[in-house]
């Protein structure tokens, strides 16, 4: 039985002039991650994964330097392409991630379909989670969308932006298993001391 932790990054620096995949943690986002240091789940952890996405990489590095452990990329861990419409105020961006959302086989703005960043990191999380050789825990460090996506598909539920995660910036998580499939619990702050 190996525990799966899915981690999405927390909050970030916001800017119009680079590209979203670009954008680092905030301060605020580093001292929730640095925070998350103290829960339980993180000792068990011995294989770190993340997105190429910076504010991904910045969340994993803070957790790996914490662990001794290498972090390793992938691209297939990213979240939704949003890339056709860049940077979106956020009033426009909600809304068109309520259609992103609400239509999963239907492309909103020319993003990602739902359906097709579910299908993405579904496989990347279970490719990565079978081939990995270690003994402990896997941490995921990725993305808000794309873990809503994931969690929908483990725990049977249609996709839906209802079990998208808090509205606190990020920095949330989730834990399961894949054999036999389990799902311990809908996301939970990093940085809110649990057992």
């Amino acid at each position: 039985m190996r525990r799966v932790i899915f981690i999405s990054h927390p909050n970030v620096v916001i800017s119009r002039e680079i590209p979203v995949p670009q954008w680092p943690l905030s301060s605020l986002g580093r001292s929730r991650m640095a925070a998350s240091l103290v829960q339980p789940w993180i000792q068990g952890i011995s294989a770190i994964y993340c997105s190429t996405e910076q504010k991904s990489i910045d969340s994993a590095e803070i957790l790996a330097r914490h662990l001794s452990l290498e972090i390793q990329q992938d691209r297939d861990l990213g979240e939704n392409d949003r890339s056709s419409t860049g940077f979106l105020p956020p009033d426009e961006f909600e809304k068109v991630a309520n259609q992103f959302f609400a239509a999963p086989d239907e492309s909103a703005r020319g993003w990602e379909t739902a359906l097709a960043a579910q299908q993405r990191i579904v496989e990347a999380v279970g490719r990565l989670a079978n081939a990995d050789g270690t003994s402990g825990s896997i941490a995921i460090v990725s993305h808000g969308a794309v873990g809503t996506l994931l969690y929908c598909h483990l725990s049977g539920q249609s996709i839906s932006r209802r079990w998208d995660q808090p509205s606190n910036g990020g920095g949330n998580f989730f834990t399961f298993q894949l054999s036999p499939l389990q799902v311990f619990s809908w996301w939970k702050p990093i940085d809110e001391f649990m057992l």
